[in-house]
């Protein structure tokens, strides 16, 4: 009869053993070497083991060389350098990333990492038939409405006259948007200022000086005339409330277009093609206040005169701003007065040229007023914090970068 326990090396003291075992020495606690009966060892043994662990049979492990070893005396492992890229693969920044290597102003915000010559050449092709078409269904929707103005648009001071014509201008700021997409693949905000975006914190304190300067030299303007040219009041004009929410309602949505155009896409892209930016910055103020004065049909040189001049400081402000908010307000608050002044005074106040009897003086007072708005703008700088440069991000590769193989 075998016992009815039996341990690893035989049965419990007193009891007698049948089947000595046979099997393999049991190890000890986990990382310890294996127990050997009889072997000097102390702590998982019998009692009475010889302090001291029992040595590899074979002695101690040599050091093992291998193709990821580092040998002695050899100099610190250093990381590797960038792998190049495969032909073809270019690094592409995350969503958001600002498309511009190093800040720049806003007439260069067209210059991004992926300018080429051709876009804003297809951007003007682009502008000039989509404004067409938008223009030709503005008017033809105007007309099925049952309004009748008159299609030569020679009295700007019809409601209908006029309405129709801000309407053909104002489908200019969506085309302009459409332009920054189609032909640069960026944001549309990019036409309005350095930010991406409209500051509209800047409208209402940007309103208050325009107000304080071209504001009152439009007012002596006008009492000019009536005082030196015998000019009698004839207003008020008919339909006054018809015309007043028209101006009220599109003039400065018209005004702004004007600028998106001319101070805004036109100006970019004159100054995109420039290698100085201050020589693209004279080019495109000059070049698009040319332009601005000869869309406007002057009938003599004052008038011209007075709307290049007009030009020269619509560009001015943007510059110093780095946005179109301020030649929007310039803009808007030129034409409201002028048109609120007329149908109320009546027709003794010009809308589209100059009074001749008055015309150096008024162009004169003209030229200081705006002089006055483009110094009170540069004089507000600090205080008004014009923002008038793009944020950026340099994701440039190195040179002798290998990785540069693949850009």
């Amino acid at each position: 009869m075998s016992a009815p326990w039996a341990g690893p090396f035989g049965p419990p003291p007193g009891e007698p053993a049948d089947e000595p075992y046979t099997g393999p020495p049991p190890t000890g606690p986990y990382g310890a070497p294996p127990f050997v009966p009889g072997a000097p060892h102390r702590g998982a043994g019998p009692p009475g083991g010889v302090l001291g662990p029992v040595p590899w049979p074979l002695g101690p492990v040599p050091p093992q060389q291998g193709p990821h070893s580092h040998p002695p005396g050899a100099p610190p492992w250093q990381p590797a350098g960038p792998a190049p890229f495969p032909p073809g693969v270019r690094l592409a920044p995350p969503p958001g990333t600002s498309p511009h290597d190093v800040p720049v102003p806003y007439l260069l915000a067209m210059r991004t990492r992926d300018w080429a010559w051709w876009r804003p050449l297809l951007g003007l092709l682009l502008f000039t038939v989509a404004y067409v078409v938008a223009a030709f269904v503005v008017v033809l929707l105007v007309l099925l409405t049952g309004v009748e103005p008159d299609l030569q648009l020679l009295d700007l001071v019809d409601p209908g006259v006029l309405l129709l014509t801000n309407l053909s201008l104002i489908v200019a700021i969506p085309i302009v948007w459409l332009l920054w997409v189609a032909a640069h693949g960026m944001r549309s905000g990019w036409s309005s200022s350095v930010l991406a975006r409209l500051r509209w914190r800047l409208f209402v304190p940007l309103t208050l000086r325009a107000l304080a300067t071209l504001g009152v030299g439009i007012g002596l303007s006008v009492a000019l005339t009536f005082l030196l040219d015998d000019t009698e009041v004839t207003g008020p004009v008919d339909d006054l409330g018809w015309l007043l929410l028209v101006v009220v309602l599109t003039t400065p949505l018209q005004s702004a277009a004007e600028e998106y155009v001319f101070r805004g896409y036109f100006s970019q892209a004159i100054a995109g093609w420039m290698r100085s930016p201050r020589a693209g910055a004279v080019t495109a103020a000059v070049l698009t206040a040319a332009l601005f004065s000869l869309a406007h049909a002057p009938g003599d040189v004052v008038t011209f005169l007075d709307r290049f001049a007009f030009g020269l400081a619509a560009s001015a402000v943007v510059w110093l701003t780095g946005g179109l908010e301020a030649a929007i307000v310039l803009h808007a608050v030129n034409n409201v007065l002028v048109f609120v002044l007329f149908g109320t005074l009546g027709d003794g106040v010009a809308t589209e040229e100059v009074p001749a009897g008055v015309g150096l003086v008024s162009l004169l007072l003209t030229l200081l007023a705006m002089g006055s708005y483009v110094a009170l703008v540069a004089a507000s700088r600090r205080r008004l914090r014009f923002e008038v440069l793009t944020e950026a991000r340099d994701l440039r590769v190195p040179a002798g970068d290998p990785r540069a193989r693949g850009w």
